[in-house]
């Protein structure tokens, strides 16, 4: 069986690439109009619905500004989730070149022109790697069309240094997102980048219809075509409970183990009589109440005891306050996930609400979920024959 066509020349170390070498695979870049309008998830669905049709296809995240550190490189987050799920068989620091750090601004201001010729020659190195023998690859974008253009790195500007072709997410409605993809048409129009179609993403389920109906002609007058409207699902927008944890600076006192991937799906404040509380101890409450609401406690402990209780995703007790010995002891023979805060009752019901949720390897529930959104809902066949020209 003959080896797969090389699309890319190794090129010379000291060379400075300003442009990839890979002139074949299909890139599709993904932009969306603000934060959190769903380019993660949409990167997601996307690859795996391509790899539904080739198994070579490809991701990368050329900036980033969520970080880890992996075999000892600042790598973005999306783009360890991603290889996590799919290991796409990349090394993984060709999949995130670049991720602003605190102070990376100031410094490519201090040197702009030194500093972007190492930037787009990194970027350049990373893309040829990641793309290496790929039919397709998957380039998600920072946010809107103008972000990075402090550094000269625009998403415009990298869509159009990498030759992609653009898909923006925008977030459910007709008006704002219409105003905001055409804010973002300009821009990537005016750095020469064509633009595939748009998503409308987080839809209310009963308005698809309606939605679909006219954002399409709104769209069809700006000669950009609708690939789908995606209906808003709330699963993907719940924490589980490590997440709450961390974000409440948390410490576990009982049930890590079979509760920390606990979806939360409802907030329950302790504040009511332990009578009242009862009702309310179904699948996904997640209850925050003082440590000394030894009522409250109790409560939850008998009905996990008499078979009621035991879906409740967990307790958070606040004020750093901790229940009597004897009632730790009770808790330590349930496997009531229980978690120890330092703030009061409202403001960790707060922080908890407002959280901005993100999709983690673990979230292995919502993997599915997302795969499905894109497979019902967004016209593959559309962003193929973007290509069409190319082949």
């Amino acid at each position: 069986m003959p080896s797969p066509k090389k699309h890319f020349t190794e090129p010379d170390d000291t060379e400075i690439l300003t442009a990839p070498r890979n002139k074949t695979t299909k890139r599709i870049f993904i932009a969306a109009t603000r934060m959190n309008d769903g380019k993660t998830t949409t990167s997601l669905a996307l690859f795996a619905a391509l790899r539904s049709i080739t198994e070579r296809v490809g991701f990368i995240k050329p900036v980033g500004q969520r970080f880890l550190q992996v075999e000892g490189h600042q790598i973005d987050e999306d783009s360890i989730l991603l290889n996590q799920i799919f290991d796409v068989k990349t090394p993984i620091h060709a999949m995130s070149p670049l991720v602003i750090h605190h102070s990376f601004t100031r410094d490519y201001l201090d040197n702009p022109d030194a500093n972007h010729a190492e930037l787009i020659d990194s970027m350049c190195r990373a893309f040829d790697r990641a793309a290496f023998e790929r039919d397709y690859i998957i380039i998600e974008g920072t946010g809107h069309a103008g972000v990075g253009s402090v550094f000269n790195l625009s998403n415009a500007d990298v869509a159009k240094r990498l030759n992609a072709k653009v898909i923006i997410v925008a977030r459910g409605g007709i008006g704002r997102p219409i105003d905001e993809i055409a804010l973002n048409k300009a821009v990537f129009e005016a750095a020469g980048v064509q633009i595939i179609g748009a998503i409308i993403n987080k839809v209310e389920p009963d308005k698809i219809e309606m939605v679909e109906k006219y954002c399409r002609i709104a769209l069809d007058r700006m000669n950009i075509p609708l690939l789908g409207c995606i209906p808003h699902e709330c699963m993907l927008t719940q924490p589980n409970l490590q997440q709450v944890v961390d974000e409440t600076k948390g410490r576990w006192l009982n049930g890590k183990s079979a509760g920390c991937n606990n979806r939360i799906d409802k907030v329950i404040i302790g504040a009511m009589a332990a009578k009242g509380l009862v009702e309310h101890l179904d699948k996904g409450v997640l209850i925050i109440t003082p440590g000394d609401r030894e009522d409250i406690i109790l409560s939850a402990i008998a009905s996990a005891s008499i078979g009621i209780g035991t879906s409740i995703a967990g307790i958070i007790l606040t004020r750093s306050i901790l229940p009597h010995p004897r009632l730790m002891e009770m808790i330590a023979q349930t496997e009531i996930p229980v978690v120890l805060c330092a703030e009061d009752s409202y403001k960790v019901a707060s922080r908890v609400n407002s959280m901005t949720v993100k999709t983690q390897p673990s979230d292995k529930d919502k993997i599915p979920v997302i795969k499905d959104l894109i497979t019902k809902n967004i016209d593959l066949a559309v962003i193929q024959n973007a290509f069409d020209s190319q082949d």
